[in-house]
């Protein structure tokens, strides 16, 4: 897990290169895809701690 972490950290990083002037279109929806399921599971979570679901 910890070395996914990193590699996520690393593609995030990578993103703002100024040498690269196209957006790698793959990259960029992998990351926001992955956010959105985080965020998800967070609600999920946050939402069955306190008992409102």
């Amino acid at each position: 897990m910890r070395r996914f972490a990193f590699k996520a950290l690393f593609a995030m990083l990578s993103l703002g290169r100024t040498e690269r002037t196209r957006l790698d279109w793959d990259r960029v929806i992998l990351i926001f895809s992955t956010s959105v399921t985080v965020g998800l599971i967070a609600l999920y979570t946050y939402g069955k701690a306190t008992a409102r679901w």
